[in-house]
């Protein structure tokens, strides 16, 4: 693995703040945007994803980082959960729904592998 110097040069940090992009793109829609509760609660987990890798990475110890990548992956789950309520009700179309749920699946690889990695490391 790479030398990561900063927080941004994690992948699954990068595939997270894409993701995020993402949702506030789909949580624009009109009857989306009318929903608070479940618009803000999936902005919510989206953002929680990157600023937990972020702060885990700021921790400065493998085992503090492992903490928080877990925190990431469980907000992971949490948006892909909440985008099968919007697809239910009709808030993103299935393309748009597959399209932000791969990008979730590729982060929750990212982040399982490097909380696998920081587990096998010595520090």
């Amino acid at each position: 693995m790479g030398t990561i110097r900063r927080f941004e040069d994690i992948l699954a940090w990068q595939k997270g703040r894409h993701m995020t992009n993402l949702v506030y793109q789909a949580t624009r829609n009109e009857a989306f945007s009318r929903d608070f509760a479940l618009r803000d609660q999936i902005r919510r987990a989206s953002i929680s994803i990157i600023l937990n890798i972020a702060e885990g990475f700021g921790r400065r110890t493998d085992r503090d980082f492992a903490h928080f990548l877990a925190q990431a992956h469980g907000s992971v789950a949490e948006v892909q959960s909440a985008l099968y309520i919007a697809l239910d009700q009709k808030y993103v179309d299935r393309t748009t729904f597959e399209q932000i749920y791969d990008v979730a699946e590729e982060c929750s690889r990212l982040i399982q592998a490097f909380g696998k990695y920081l587990g096998n490391s010595k520090s």
